[in-house]
């Protein structure tokens, strides 16, 4: 590439499809509320985006659209990128309490993105004086950015971004240079784009393949089932499938994530089987109210994950979508929780029996100029009114970090997220977690749930509802446990390894120790610095501690649990230095003899 030549960087088909979605009414960005400790100024986070900018680099790049629609529009870097077109800054009105902060929230996620821009906007939002348990002072932040973009666990880095594990920032390395091309012509992009359309065809053959050995698969094993796969279009009409309107609707329930968790433990499923449910019962509720409660059940749009760890680190959606029956027409909590992990079960497994990640390749042939005219010719004829609904609402569960977060030396204390609506589907629940709190957050449209907030309410009921049930049946909550003498064997093996290789290269020196609670409670403390030992007693003044239920730390050792992500999950507590926590996981992996 030229020295002046623009770099211009391919959107997948899936990617662009959120960009034919979009019309006036249904703009296509997520977002979310951040709600954080008062001494956070606006200038520090100012400063603090303008130190990191360059860590994400889909926040600089703006779209370029390839004339008359002949391709997908494409990403490149913004040559007048200016940050105060993407960070605001407001106050909410006196007294400063959740109604207006939600209202707020709610006019800002109706608003469409510039896409002469990059596709992400902030609001700093000062004069949060009036809500429970928040300070009085503190501040909010409001984000948006394009789906385009980012699906859920790509976010991730963005939050990776923003936020530190401590209050004292953490050192990034300072941005390269900028050195940015003017946007290209017509003809420049046409030039620049004629040998991606030209190879795209050679790839249909061997994709048309895959479509049909995946249908294949898909037909034997719904043969071999009593259970078929929930398809599109078996959703029955509701109320909250109509057409909508430019207006949003937004607002949360906050669940105390240890006690969904418990249930889940109880009850044998998964932590996504209870939000399920708990989303279930809401609904369920709510339509019963407006008389308008299906006979078979509503169909929730899930979305899976499809990405693998190689692309762990990359933007961009990585996703397929799993139809899932929520069992709506079951009066009882407990039958309609084992009835929805039951139909979770099966849609896993037809996920992995079609490999979606292949399918969903298809989108790279969908025409961009046709796709979009089409979308809008079906917003603007309310075609949603004269089908059946794909599916009834999605409900996405992305988990975040179970310890605390700071930005700019403030403390996050609350996280919120929003997602998308459209034609036809008029509720999204965005359900996300952070720090031991789970937020199930709404989004709909005045013109087809204007009592959004008795909904939520029902949302806190569903959870209450559930939780007694579960309560009333007396299960054992021993929970699982580890064969007798796991722990120590590990530390033994450790000890072993570390005495033996007395020269070894770690990552880490100091002192730590290492506290295993439950049946196989213990204390171990590892001192790195010359001479080396691995011993069973207590430990003065260590570099740091970590503390591990028995289990999590057996799961931990045998590689089914990845240690970064139990620290991120609260299963791994640290006290002390968190950077010398992390380089110490380093020496575990060493010891066990799993490092690469």
């Amino acid at each position: 590439m030229h020295e002046n030549e623009p770099e211009l960087h391919e959107m997948t088909g899936l990617d662009a499809a959120f960009l034919y979605l979009e019309t006036p009414n249904a703009p296509m960005h997520v977002g979310g509320l951040s709600i954080l400790e008062g001494n956070l100024t606006f200038d520090a986070m100012r400063n603090l985006l303008l130190d990191r900018l360059h860590l994400v680099n889909v926040l600089t790049r703006r779209l370029v659209h390839v004339p008359m629609g002949l391709d997908k529009p494409m990403w490149i870097e913004d040559p007048d990128f200016n940050i105060d077109w993407h960070l605001h800054h407001t106050a909410l009105p006196r007294p400063g309490d959740w109604r207006q902060l939600r209202r707020l929230c709610s006019r800002i996620f109706s608003q469409p993105l510039d896409r002469s821009r990059p596709l992400w906007e902030m609001v700093f939002v000062e004069g949060l004086d009036n809500i429970p348990q928040v300070p009085p002072g503190s501040v909010a932040v409001i984000n948006k950015i394009h789906h385009a973009c980012i699906d859920g666990m790509s976010g991730t880095d963005i939050v990776g971004m923003l936020f530190d594990l401590t209050r004292e920032p953490r050192e990034v390395p300072p941005a390269p240079p900028r050195q940015v091309a003017p946007i290209p012509t017509d003809l420049e992009l046409l030039q620049m784009t004629a040998s991606t359309v030209l190879r795209r065809p050679a790839k249909l053959p061997g994709l048309l393949a895959d479509v049909a050995a995946a249908v294949g698969r898909a037909t034997a094993l719904a043969k071999a089932s009593d259970t078929p796969p929930t398809l599109p279009f078996q959703a029955p009409p509701t109320p909250i499938n109509r057409p909508i309107n430019a207006q949003r609707n937004w607002n949360v329930a906050l669940l105390e994530l240890h006690r969904v968790k418990r249930l889940k433990t109880l009850m044998g499923c998964t932590v996504n089987d209870v939000v399920l449910a708990i989303c279930a019962g809401a609904l369920r509720t709510y339509l019963l109210e407006h008389d308008a409660l299906p006979g078979t059940p509503l169909v929730t749009m899930v979305p899976v994950s499809t990405r693998t760890a190689a692309e762990k680190n990359t933007m961009g959606n990585q996703v397929s979508a799993m139809f899932l029956q929520l069992a709506t027409d079951i009066a009882d909590p407990i039958e309609r929780l084992r009835q929805i992990a039951r139909n979770a079960a099966v849609g896993k497994t037809y996920q992995g029996a079609v490999k979606a990640k292949r399918l969903i390749e298809a989108t790279e042939f969908v025409p961009f100029g046709l796709a979009g005219q089409a979308a809008k010719a079906y917003a603007r004829s309310q075609l949603s009114d004269y089908h059946r609904p794909i599916f009834n609402c999605v409900i996405t569960n992305v988990p975040g970090p179970q310890v605390p977060l700071y930005l700019a030396g403030s403390q996050l204390l609350a996280q919120m997220g929003s997602a998308p609506i459209l034609d036809g589907m008029g509720l999204m629940l965005a359900v996300t977690s952070y720090n031991g709190v789970l937020a199930i957050t709404a989004t709909s449209s005045p013109t087809v749930m204007p009592d959004l907030d008795a909904f939520t309410k029902m949302i806190w009921e569903s959870a209450n509802e559930l939780e007694a049930a579960i309560d009333a049946l007396g299960l054992d909550e021993s929970g699982p446990t580890v064969p007798e003498g796991a722990v120590q064997a590990v530390f033994e093996a450790a000890a072993a390894r570390l005495d033996a290789n007395p020269k070894m290269a770690l990552p880490v020196g100091g002192t730590y120790r290492f506290e295993v609670t439950g049946e196989q409670a213990q204390v171990w403390t590892f001192r790195l610095d010359h001479p080396r030992s691995l011993r069973r007693q207590e430990c003065e003044d260590p570099r740091c501690s970590m503390r591990m239920k028995d289990v999590d730390f057996v799961a931990m050792a045998e590689g089914r649990l990845d240690g970064p992500a139990a620290f991120m999950g609260g299963k791994l507590k640290v006290k002390g230095d968190v950077q010398a926590a992390i380089g110490f996981g380093k020496v575990l992996e060493v010891l066990s003899g799993r490092a690469g």
